[in-house]
């Protein structure tokens, strides 16, 4: 794409685009940027790493930095599709322009769903870490409180979620910072109750790197994903944000340095500090590593840290689902109600039946306590991998469609072209058998099979009420929109 073209993309897509669908574009580049490097920190990190570790040891390290190097390129992708087309709602429209209707009605409403799960499984993770302080408070009433808060900053305007989110992932930002430089202050000078046995020898000296062997470690690969859900938030930020054609690239390829430093970086340096025999399912290897160091309140500061992450991605699920509502509504896909914008053009009809479904996040909370983070991030797992797969398969399709002249190319191409894309789509299909293999896991692909009957049904009922939903239609060429 010339120069030219971009300027036109960019007046395109920030005037008439913005117009059109009615959103306001009251994101900064500050905040998509901080979007950005937050949906690559969430309680997956935080919480889930604590039970992964137990499976796989320092092994851990080796599957985010592998799952690390897949995402990127599933963000890369996304990242050309989104310059070639800058939309809200970008996976359902990509989906729906290269594979057609089925497949966008589809991967909206799995992207929908797949928040909603998320969002139950981060209140639940704020209802443990408010535990930590609070022990009498049953799980389900912070559970329930933080919802309602959330819910209210979501129905004001985007600027306030964007200002919400973006000091969410400074918060989640500097502490991770400072624990990496705490541990590293550990490891070299020796000081507080850890010193004495912190040492990189801890990656090694209890039974190796691979602890529990390569197939234990590998089977850590699907919480490992969960970790990296929301990545593609900045995608969904694109109907929104002042100026997607420069705000998009940048947040996109600082994507590898934020997975070094954050997953991998953070992680050795912990390992280093705490052998991994010490860590233990359902506590977070961060609150429990400052409690071995004991630094005073380091603890309850780090649990303070994990708490706003797991609110600020209940936030951001709270945000693409009404999104993605107004998308399929506006696709014929879903009810035409979820079309209407607020008087402060939120789409508050959707946030409000999205947090409803949440809803069921509490009662889980309430049923089963214990149970309810390992049953949600599951499923939450399968409909993001399901997302994700039609993101690359849109971009594979795109890059032939460039190749043969029937499109133009995007002024963000992916390295290695579709080959990466192939790469990550054969990474996540391995990912996809290991959930099979795994009894545990394995029941998120039946829910999996019985939303897409429902969605099935669901289809057929849209066809036969109004046929021209099932109809293929090319989208206008963004650089004549008017």
């Amino acid at each position: 794409m010339t120069s030219a073209q971009v300027d036109t993309s960019e007046k395109s897509s920030g005037t008439s685009e913005a117009s059109e669908e009615g959103y306001e574009r009251g994101l900064g580049s500050r905040q998509v940027q901080m979007i950005a490097i937050g949906g690559a920190i969430g309680v997956g990190l935080f919480l889930g790493a604590g039970a992964n570790i137990a499976k796989a040891g320092p092994s851990l390290i080796l599957m985010y930095a592998l799952a690390g190097a897949i995402v990127f390129f599933i963000m890369r992708a996304l990242g050309e599709l989104l310059l070639y087309r800058p939309v809200s709602g970008s996976f359902a429209e990509y989906s729906r322009e290269f594979l057609g209707p089925f497949f966008g009605y589809f991967t909206g409403w799995t992207y929908w769903l797949m928040w909603v799960v998320t969002g139950m499984a981060e209140l639940t993770a704020a209802a443990i870490y408010v535990n930590y302080w609070f022990p009498q408070v049953p799980q389900w009433v912070t559970a329930l409180v933080f919802l309602v808060i959330l819910f209210g900053v979501n129905l004001i305007s985007v600027k306030v979620f964007g200002e919400l989110e973006f000091w969410f992932s400074m918060v989640k930002v500097t502490a991770l910072i400072g624990m990496i430089v705490i541990g590293l202050g550990v490891l070299t000078f020796g000081f507080s109750a850890a010193g004495d046995t912190a040492s990189v020898a801890n990656l090694y000296q209890f039974d190796g790197f691979f602890p529990k062997g390569v197939g234990s470690s590998l089977m850590t690969l699907q919480g490992v994903m969960f970790a990296y859900l929301a990545v593609e938030l900045v995608g969904v930020t694109a109907g929104e944000s002042e100026n997607p054609e420069k705000t998009l690239p940048k947040a996109i390829n600082t994507l590898p340095w934020r997975i070094a430093l954050f997953y991998v970086g953070a992680l050795t340096v912990i390992l280093c500090v705490v052998k991994w025999t010490e860590f233990a399912p359902g506590v977070s290897p961060f609150v429990a590593a400052f409690a071995k160091i004991g630094i005073p309140a380091g603890a309850g500061i780090v649990n303070f840290v994990v708490l706003t992450a797991a609110l600020s991605s209940c936030n951001s699920g709270m945000y693409s689902t009404g999104r993605m509502l107004r998308n399929l509504a506006d696709s014929g896909e879903a009810p035409a109600v979820f079309r209407k914008l607020s008087a402060s053009r939120t789409p508050a009809f959707g946030i409000t039946v999205s947090v409803l479904f949440m809803g069921i996040g509490v009662i889980l909370n309430y049923v089963v306590p214990e149970k309810a983070f390992g049953y949600v991030t599951s499923v939450a797992t399968a409909a993001g991998i399901w997302t994700w797969l039609m993101i690359l398969i849109s971009h594979v399709l795109y890059r032939r469609a460039v190749d043969a002249g029937r499109l133009p190319a995007s002024a963000f191409p992916a390295p290695g072209g579709a080959k990466c894309s192939w790469i990550a789509i054969a990474f996540l299909l391995f990912v996809t058998c290991l959930i099979a293999y795994d009894a545990d896991s394995r029941v998120c692909l039946y829910v999996m099979a019985g939303w897409a009957a429902a969605l099935g049904v669901g289809w057929l009922v849209l066809k036969n009420r109004n046929p021209e939903v099932a109809e293929r239609r090319e989208p206008a060429p963004l650089e004549k929109a008017n």
